[in-house]
């Protein structure tokens, strides 16, 4: 009698991946050869050492054992000539929660707890009672329409919920519904009677070279905090790459200068990104040599005493970190550096990404109305 059990191998960074232990051998409908294991694609915490990651391994070892179950039955009708009748039927909410922590394996922490608000505005619609099978167009119309009129849970304000937020909420509840219909645990492929909220189109402000070395000399709690900002205005990089920045990574040669072998944690690209000689000097300050050239803090360290350091400074604008990235790329096309260029300094994939920029220093737009001269007297 066929029997089927959920095994683990161990894989990096502590990690076990979980796969289906078949026995006797089955033949693997893709390759047509006989094999003993179909890998899951889902992956545990081998020694989990908080909450959540213990709560990550318990819903994705049910989510195993489901899929185990039905392969077993699967396999058994077919032993007895019997016709497949098993679907999985599981809690949403879990689903949504273990999709949530998957990403979380993948990109950064700020993009799980988008994960998070967008299940937690789901709950708040409708509850956290529904299974994948009880899923239709009512809860795809639904939810939409919720995104759209509701308030915004982070604030004591009656204030909505912005259309940019609510449409990135919205795009990671289709995501949900797309990996539940490939996991056959829904009948139809719901994201396609999804309705995409459309973005408004927003502009972040940047910083000029005057103010930022006007934030060079204005004080800061943390001065490791404003050498990591301006570390970013000068080569482009972003704060999750910054902090992970180590001096392996750093070369020097006569042909290229100092660069930086860069794997992007957001994008995975690899590139070598050539440093200035301020943007070294910066480093040299940190006064390391191995190890992590910046010390170590985490993002959520940073947000207050960038905003205040912003404010002490007297420039009126609202700077995140994000912006001095933003202030790399907008003074790079503001002195003359072709958009294909600055996308590759950036780590951009496509170039349209680099786009952005251009709307808010479009050299052509300047150089237009200034064309128009009437030399009026007086003036």
């Amino acid at each position: 009698m066929i029997n089927v059990t959920v095994r683990h191998k161990k894989i990096a960074n502590g990690k076990l991946s979980l796969y289906l232990d078949f026995y006797p051998e089955i033949i693997h409908p893709l390759t047509g050869k006989s094999s003993r294991r179909e890998f899951l694609k889902l992956k545990i915490f081998e020694k989990p050492t908080n909450d959540m990651q213990k709560a990550h391994n318990k819903e994705t070892i049910k989510l195993a054992e489901l899929i185990r179950s039905k392969r077993l039955i699967q396999l058994r009708n077919k032993e007895y000539g019997f016709k497949e009748n098993v679907s999985l039927d599981i809690n949403f909410i879990s689903f949504f929660e273990l999709i949530a922590d998957e990403a979380l394996n993948r990109t950064t922490y700020k993009n799980y707890l988008i994960w998070s608000a967008a299940l937690k505005y789901f709950v708040h619609k409708f509850g956290n009672g529904i299974k994948t099978r009880q899923l239709d167009k009512s809860h795809v119309k639904g939810f939409r329409e919720f995104l759209l009129t509701t308030n915004n849970f982070r604030t004591n304000e009656k204030k909505k919920l912005s259309v940019n937020t609510a449409s990135t909420y919205y795009k990671k509840f289709i995501f949900v519904l797309k990996e539940a219909y490939r996991r056959n645990l829904t009948e139809n492929d719901l994201s396609l009677e999804a309705d995409y909220i459309k973005e408004t189109q927003t502009f972040r402000d940047y910083l000029d070279e005057g103010e930022l070395r006007k934030l060079w000399t204005t004080p800061i709690k943390i001065e490791s905090i404003k050498h990591m900002a301006m570390f970013s205005a000068l080569s482009g990089l972003r704060f999750v790459d910054i902090s992970a920045l180590d001096w392996s990574k750093i070369y020097n040669d006569k042909h290229q200068g100092f660069y930086i072998s860069l794997k992007e944690k957001k994008t995975n690209n690899v590139s070598n990104l050539p440093l200035s000689v301020e943007a070294m000097k910066i480093i040299e300050l940190q006064g390391t040599n191995k190890g992590l050239v910046f010390p170590e803090i985490k993002y959520s360290q940073i947000v207050r005493p960038i905003k205040q350091w912003v404010t002490d400074s007297g420039i009126n604008k609202k700077i995140s970190f994000h912006n001095f990235r933003h202030s790399f790329a907008t003074l790079q096309l503001a002195n003359g550096t072709d958009i294909y260029t600055v996308s590759k300094l950036l780590g951009h994939k496509n170039v349209s990404t680099t786009q952005i920029y251009t709307k808010v220093m479009d050299r052509n737009k300047i150089d237009a109305v200034n064309r128009i001269n009437l030399d009026l007297d007086g003036i």
